[in-house]
């Protein structure tokens, strides 16, 4: 059997829930929920860390940002790993590529082509127009602040839509019966929130649905959330107005999104590619998207920016009705690959593979039924106490100032988060938990940790934590002379 193309498409900070196929009453994503309903998709699925940098690497090696080293966003060049899933690719016979945002610890010599982009635009491309050039600049200008209007130019210079073009060029550079894996990596919806006509008008402020908190829900989570919305008005006096205009742009940036992807697969069908290419559409990790009063990310390690849209289509998933209650995690895309190419997964490799999921096949019992990601470059966590100073946050520039939400105060300590069915546990490294029953609380404003009309949960929760915070310790170097390691199928934990 012919090995399948491989296409990850992941876009940069895209909330999980904001789409149809979970309720969502605006029309966002209408082609990747069509993917879903045809393929698999999954409403438990979770990043490796809520920021770029580390789940980038840890979805390109299968390993959690505690054993990559890389557990903030300029140590991505720190991974530590065996081989990645580009080096296993390469051995079975694939041509690779990265088009779009890189923030991973590859680099170009890696790959057979590298075309990158980033929040300012194109980088050092080659095929670009004057009026791609102008966009590019005025991209950069706005320094991940918010357009008030519609962006001055066609949404044909948009880097979704430019992106497509490069992916279908490189594809139909390769050899007929050539394999080949694309990173088709989507810097938006990240901020800079912009988007030109018609998608500016097209989910306009009045017409969105009201959030289920504002800032007062801030004083109830933290000192680190009030910090993290008085750094962005220090840096937008008009944050709090701009809200509105915010998730208005963020939406029409999801739905420009969705129908780049819808023009690749149309592409692909064109080109007699559809049926051998296996798509996954994923993203890196949430944006508050007006909750709590707040845009972007940054604080603890929260359900909104946790939780991530995970979709797979193509050959050899089998069609599944609803969504798939398998808790899952990026870090399990890397050893589901290797599989689908036919390849053996890596020593060191944490992730579990999800190609007998996708196929519809029986798996161990008990083996998804959770779920576990990190948060914190270590230390101890900042508080109101320690004098934070909106100046260490903000970025300074020609035209606009904005700020840094990932920043000293705002990813210091450690945080584990386990997810098992309804219930969602956070523990820090004081000992602090937070407890919360997603279905009747989605927006984990009631911390029941402590509670005792949920001891028994709590108890559960605590033990779930402590088992993977277990599995989460790194398997490398593996034992040597006579020792031998003992790994499950699929790199399960469980046993048939």
């Amino acid at each position: 059997m012919s090995k399948p193309n491989i296409i990850v498409i992941m876009t940069d900070q895209q909330r999980a829930d904001l789409c149809g196929r979970e309720g969502f009453p605006l029309d966002t994503t209408p082609f990747v929920d069509q993917l879903a309903a045809e393929g698999v998709w999954f409403n438990r699925a979770y990043t490796a860390a809520p920021i770029c940098g580390p789940t980038r690497v840890s979805m390109l090696t299968g390993r959690y940002p505690s054993v990559t080293h890389v557990r903030e966003n300029r140590a991505c060049s720190l991974a530590y790993y065996e081989r990645d899933l580009v080096d296993v690719l390469q051995e079975q016979g694939y041509a690779t590529a990265l088009v779009g945002k890189n923030h991973s610890h590859l680099r170009p010599e890696r790959m057979n082509h590298w075309y990158e982009a980033g929040h300012g635009g194109i980088r050092n491309a080659v095929r670009v127009s004057e009026e791609e050039r102008a966009f590019d600049c005025w991209l950069t200008e706005l320094n991940h602040g918010v357009a008030t209007e519609a962006t001055p130019f066609p949404y044909e210079c948009q880097a979704p839509y430019r992106l497509v073009s490069e992916a279908e060029r490189w594809i139909g550079t390769l050899p007929t019966h050539q394999p080949y894996f694309l990173w088709l990596s989507i810097a938006e919806p990240h901020n800079p929130y912009q988007v030109s006509a018609p998608y500016f008008d097209m989910f306009p402020p009045e017409a969105l649905p009201p959030t289920g908190t504002d800032e007062s829900a801030l004083a109830i989570k933290g000192d680190i959330w009030e910090f993290t919305r008085g750094l962005g008005e220090y840096a937008y006096p008009n944050y709090g107005e701009w809200l509105p205009r915010m998730r208005s742009n963020y939406c029409g940036m999801l739905r420009l999104i969705d129908d780049q992807i819808r023009r690749l697969a149309e592409w692909l069908d064109a080109n007699g590619q559809r049926e051998n290419t296996l798509l996954v559409i994923c993203t890196d990790h949430g944006d508050f998207v007006g909750e709590y009063g707040l845009m972007r990310k940054g604080p603890e390690i929260p359900n909104l920016l946790d939780r991530i849209p995970f979709v797979v289509n193509g050959p050899g998933v089998a069609q599944h009705e609803g969504p798939h209650d398998a808790h899952i995690n990026i870090v399990d895309l890397m050893p589901t690959l290797c599989e689908v190419a036919q390849a053996g997964i890596p020593r060191g490799v944490q992730g579990r593979s999800l190609w007998p999921l996708l196929q519809g096949q029986a798996v161990p019992e008990g083996e998804f039924d959770s779920v576990y990601s990190e948060q914190g470059f270590g230390g101890l966590q900042y508080s109101a106490k320690d004098d934070l100073n909106y100046g260490h946050a903000v970025i300074h520039g020609p035209v606009a100032d904005s700020f840094d939400c990932l920043n000293s105060y705002s990813q210091a300590g450690i945080l584990r988060m386990v997810r098992k069915d309804d219930w969602r546990l956070v523990f820090d490294m004081q000992g602090n938990g937070q407890l919360y029953n997603l279905v009747d609380d989605p927006l984990e404003m009631n911390n029941r940790y402590g509670d005792p009309e949920v001891a028994a949960i709590q108890s559960e929760m605590l033990a779930e934590l402590l088992k993977w915070s277990l599995r989460a310790q790194d398997p490398l170097p593996y034992p040597v002379q006579k020792y031998v390691y003992k790994r499950g199928a699929h790199n399960y934990w469980s046993e048939e």
